[in-house]
């Protein structure tokens, strides 16, 4: 099964503490991957950054939840035990510990009201921030990255259509904009040189594979509505064979269909094809047509620092 959302730890966490001993943080990890059943690759799965699994990660949050509505304590730096409202809120015997749950204490209320982001809105009785139901079990930082990729799956959206709606010429600037950030082409000057020409076989230019130009890459560019099909992927593979060139690449606003990809994976020579998703994903990545608003940084407890002698 998938590693299970924080909120779904915190009950069988609690429950773990109900001895009234202390434990470190990482004693958990066992007997829950146990009870939830969870496979090595389950407990690899690692966060985006790699710098933790996502299955430690969600234990941390229900650790930090847990705290801050009093229901566990912490007496040193990564060590836990259950508090008296901890014991009274497993006595009741509840079917799930979630926000909504440790929302009825006033501290979690107050820390709530601290972290909750300006302008959205704290779901009355579930403690949760209105971001939609596909995300109310995800962690904070969870959610930030979760944001983050919605926010560029529309931005993606909004700069194809933009794409599609700027006059040939545009396009063709856009595509030497686009080759030369990604490190070909030489300069801008080389490039718009040889980029946006019409020639044999649909090539709409040759630009160099790098700065010294050791080899070229023959380019097509389709301003297209519709799909690009085979032939045209096959034409352009012919002009390349007449040119004795190994390498190519087709840039399109629209899609390739199934043939054209089956054909140009089973070229001998390497025909690299651009759709219009993978095209605005690409001017996203290397800043063509966008412009940074806003960077946030994403930090965490550099638990180095507490280690260190402050006595000195």
């Amino acid at each position: 099964m998938p590693v299970p959302d924080f909120q779904t730890l915190m009950l069988p966490l609690l429950t773990l503490y109900a001895d009234g001993s202390e434990h470190s943080s990482g004693d958990a990890a066992q007997p829950l991957s146990e009870q939830f059943h969870l496979t090595p690759e389950d407990l690899a799965e690692r966060l985006p950054s790699g710098r933790q699994t996502r299955f430690r990660n969600r234990i941390a949050w229900a650790h930090g939840y847990l705290k801050q509505a009093g229901l566990l304590e912490s007496p040193q730096r990564g060590r836990y035990r259950i508090t008296q409202r901890g014991r009274e809120a497993l006595e009741s015997t509840p079917e799930r510990i979630d926000i909504g749950f440790l929302e009825r204490y006033p501290e979690f209320q107050d820390f709530r009201a601290r972290t909750a982001p300006t302008n959205t809105t704290i779901v009355p009785g579930t403690g949760l921030v209105a971001l939609g139901s596909a995300e109310t079990e995800l962690t904070p930082d969870e959610q930030v990255r979760a944001g983050a990729i919605r926010h560029r799956t529309l931005l993606a959206a909004q700069l194809l259509e933009r794409v599609k709606q700027a006059p040939p010429a545009f396009f063709e600037n856009l595509v030497v904009e686009l080759l030369v950030a990604m490190g070909y082409g030489g300069s801008h000057e080389d490039a718009a040189k040889v980029v946006g020409r019409s020639g044999d076989g649909g090539v709409d230019g040759i630009i160099k594979e790098d700065r010294l130009g050791f080899d070229s890459i023959y380019v097509q560019a389709k301003r297209w509505e519709g799909p690009v099909g085979r032939p045209t992927v096959q034409q352009f593979a012919g002009a390349l064979q007449g040119q004795r060139a190994r390498k190519g690449v087709v840039i399109t606003t629209s899609t390739f269909t199934r043939e054209a990809i089956e054909y140009a994976a089973g070229l001998q020579s390497t025909i690299i094809l651009v759709d219009g998703p993978q095209l605005a994903q690409l001017m996203i990545d290397y800043g063509i047509g966008v412009a940074d608003v806003e960077t946030i940084r994403l930090k965490r407890i550099d638990e180095d620092y507490f280690t260190e002698d402050q006595a000195s």
